[in-house]
């Protein structure tokens, strides 16, 4: 027969939880997300450490009121009430340990217990429920009505079972040709995250729900520091419980939900009949409570200022919980490598052209196309609400493929119309020569291919994906063409090469590295679980690098001299030897040379 409302169903004591078993994801944001604990928690503990007494003061201190290896007996319960006094009701203590030794790492010193809980009508309808937990020296009670009560002996804290989070979303999109059955019968939901951050868009009031928390994880904090009296570090003063007499401190009993993923949390609603229930209690040491408590504290201040989405620190403990210790080094130093590589990259790309002065042998119409791909994942990051750090990066993007624009082709004012207007000229090295033929041709026929895919794709996603409106799927349909067929706009170079024989006029320094980013992308797709066309997709760039590198074999380079494009192979430093009106001047003293 079950238990009555409210009452706990007691298990046998278990060796924990087994640990989830979901994929591995957020390996190039974990780096920079160590980065920036590691660093935060340095200046931390230079800004929040104990302030020093001046000489004139006296030297009071305040210490702990236990002391290391003393044996403690441990009572918890649970309650409906935050306040909680109830100490003889057996229905309420769930579970009771004797002899749990303070601050002693050992056999014994971390017990685990898992239970199920029993909730009555008032939980399943957005109820409270509190864990109370109090500790004792063995032998004392931790009741104060209790004859043989001390109050230097016994201490506890209590802490919420229930959390409240707004309530999951309907999701704004919609089948925009409104005549799909699914799109009346199916409700996306968008998944909550964080009920502080969160911003509620939804006109009218916000639903609040509670959840229930599967995991108590009890620590003991290892701490005997004799701080100043008032010199408490204010980032861990809070948790702290001073007696008021002494003002000397009780052990601290801080409530670990460091490793509690916002994902495992259950939805209290009239259905559920038990909630599962995983108790421990064991000691940590001051440097670790006060690392997850810095970082705790990193995480809050990046999402305050846009630097961190919404779910990214739970991605990052993911990581950490579910990952291979050894995949997770290599990981690192690999991705490690791959920023250096792509500001490598960045770096030689700016350096190319802003000493170009020809654009002979260079496709300026892949120039051209890659700003606009660029612009529109700007605009649809725009539309997605996408941090601001995100944007600022893939704006500044932007603006350098439209200066390169400028370096490509005579960029000029056009006054002659009401309102001005940007006209584009092609430069004298690219339209005098064989290059802009070439360029048209391959242009010419690459964009049919790439616009009966985007054709083919756009239809695709009318017809099956739901979004907020004609707006927001011509510009997720042009990012989707982007993301998945702008390796095309990477061919039109190669039929340059190949027609003019030569690949001296490429900046092979920023290739190179783009080349090492990709090889690393195809670590990634082996290692991290994905669909198999996006595995396929890193794939399709090494095909392009390795035709451009099998021409830069059959094209050799001569580079003890400056080449015909203006480039000279052993000094790389210097700006580019022939411009376009060098090249000219060039023709007319051989002719001049021809006629004397």
């Amino acid at each position: 027969m079950a238990p009555p409302a409210g009452q706990v169903a007691v298990a046998q004591p278990q060796g924990g939880a087994a640990a989830p078993q979901q994929r591995q994801q957020g390996f190039g944001q974990s780096i920079t997300g160590i980065i920036r604990i590691a660093v935060f928690w340095y200046f931390a503990s230079k800004f929040f450490s104990p302030k020093k007494p001046s000489s004139n003061e006296p030297l009071v201190q305040i210490s702990n009121l236990f002391h290391k290896g003393e044996t403690l007996d441990m009572w918890l319960y649970l309650s409906e009430y935050e306040k909680f006094n109830d100490f003889s009701n057996e229905e309420a203590l769930i579970w009771h340990e004797t002899n749990v030794p303070y601050a002693v790492w050992g056999p014994g010193s971390t017990r685990k217990r898992s239970i199920s809980y029993i909730p009555s009508e008032a939980v399943k309808h957005n109820g409270t429920v509190y864990a109370h937990v109090f500790f004792a020296r063995s032998g004392y009670p931790p009741d104060p009505t209790d004859p043989e009560y001390q109050p230097f002996a016994a201490f506890g804290r209590t802490y919420p079972v229930v959390t409240y989070l707004p309530k999951s979303r309907k999701d704004k999109r919609k089948s925009l040709l409104g005549d799909s059955k699914d799109s009346k019968e199916e409700e996306v939901i968008s998944e909550v995250v964080d009920d502080k951050e969160m911003e509620v868009k939804d006109v009218g009031p916000t639903e609040w729900i509670s959840y229930w928390k599967p995991n108590i994880t009890i620590n003991l904090v290892d701490d005997f520091i004799r701080y100043p009296k008032n010199g408490v570090p204010p980032n861990v003063a809070p948790y702290m419980n001073f007696e008021p007499t002494t003002g000397d401190y009780y052990p601290t009993v801080f409530f670990n939900e460091f490793w509690l993923l916002r994902d495992k949390f259950i939805a209290l609603n009239e259905t559920l009949t038990e909630l599962p229930l995983h108790l421990e209690v064991a000691p940590i040491s001051t440097t670790k409570w006060q690392l997850f408590l810095q970082i705790d504290q990193s995480f809050q201040i990046h999402r305050s200022y846009g630097s961190m989405l919404e779910g990214e620190a739970d991605e990052l403990k993911r990581v950490f919980v579910e990952g291979n210790p050894y995949l997770l080094g290599i990981t690192m130093i690999v991705s490690l490598l791959h920023s250096v590589f792509d500001f490598l990259a960045f770096k030689n790309d700016i350096q190319f052209w802003n000493k170009n002065k020809s654009m002979e042998g260079l496709s300026a119409k892949s120039v051209v196309v890659s700003f606009i791909c660029q612009l529109i994942v700007f605009l649809y990051l725009l539309d997605n609400d996408t941090s601001w750090m995100i944007l600022a990066s893939s704006g500044v993007g932007c603006c350098i493929e439209f200066w390169k624009i400028g370096k490509a082709m005579h960029i000029e004012i056009d006054r002659s119309r009401t309102i001005p207007m940007l006209r584009f000229r092609d430069r004298d090295s690219y339209a005098s020569n064989k290059t802009k033929e070439y360029d048209d041709i391959a242009m010419k026929y690459l964009s049919y291919v790439l616009f009966f895919l985007a054709v083919c794709s756009s239809i695709y996603s009318l017809m099956y994906d739901r979004h907020k409106g004609w707006y927001s799927w011509i510009l997720s349909s042009l990012t989707s063409c982007v993301y998945m067929f702008g390796f095309i706009m990477m061919c039109p170079q190669l039929f340059i090469n190949y027609k003019l024989k030569s690949v001296a006029h490429l900046p092979w320094r920023q290739m190179t590295y783009k080349f090492l980013n990709t090889i690393i992308d195809d670590l990634f797709a082996f290692v991290i679980k994905m669909p198999l066309l996006h595995r396929l997709s890193v794939f399709r760039d090494d095909v392009i690098f390795l035709i451009y590198v099998y021409q830069r074999w059959i094209y050799p380079v001569d580079r003890k001299r400056v080449n015909e494009f203006g480039f000279g192979g052993e000094d790389e430093t210097q700006p580019p030897a022939i411009t376009d009106a060098a090249a000219a001047a060039a023709v007319e003293n051989e002719e001049n040379k021809k006629t004397n």
